[in-house]
């Protein structure tokens, strides 16, 4: 089995078929210079993490919950931060308002269209910039040798 190159799908092992490549994928979004007033948007913040959700095509395991900072105890930190847990596994926004400043981690246990997350953000959010980051988590998840259960390990 070589891990140096990237499998994805299934490949066949003998007589079963064994799920190879990665165990998940994460997109982190920066975006800089938001629209005025959208880090303050309970509403707004709310109904993105609730609306991404289908637009990738992922399913949510419970609605969204989204919380408002201290702006009077800790100013620089003052925004929302917001979850929506999925089947597959979530998406995180964090906004600071006074550099109208948002991140959006959206992590999924399948392949998604980055760009179109990308996308999804600009729509709401009107960012002047964008940064984006993507990780491959889990390379080792379905290597035999680096997947064994703790009842596996427990028996050896």
């Amino acid at each position: 089995n070589d891990l140096s190159k990237k499998k994805t799908g299934q490949e066949r092992t003998g007589k079963k078929m064994a799920k190879t490549g990665v165990f998940g994928y994460e997109l982190l979004l920066d975006l800089y210079g938001c629209k005025p007033g959208v880090c303050d948007d309970l509403t707004l913040c709310y109904n993105f993490l609730d609306e991404i959700v289908g637009f990738l095509g992922m399913e949510k395991q419970a609605p969204p919950s989204i919380f408002k900072s201290d702006d009077v105890r800790l100013p620089d930190k003052a925004g929302l931060s917001g979850w929506v847990p999925l089947i597959e596994s979530s998406i995180v926004i964090h906004t600071l308002s006074p550099k109208d400043f948002i991140t959006v981690d959206i992590y999924c246990c399948r392949e998604f269209d980055q760009k179109k997350a990308e996308e999804f953000c600009r729509r709401f959010f009107a960012p002047k910039n964008v940064e984006t980051q993507f990780v491959e988590r889990g390379m080792k998840y379905y290597d035999p040798a680096f997947s064994q259960t703790a009842k596996e390990l427990a028996h050896k």
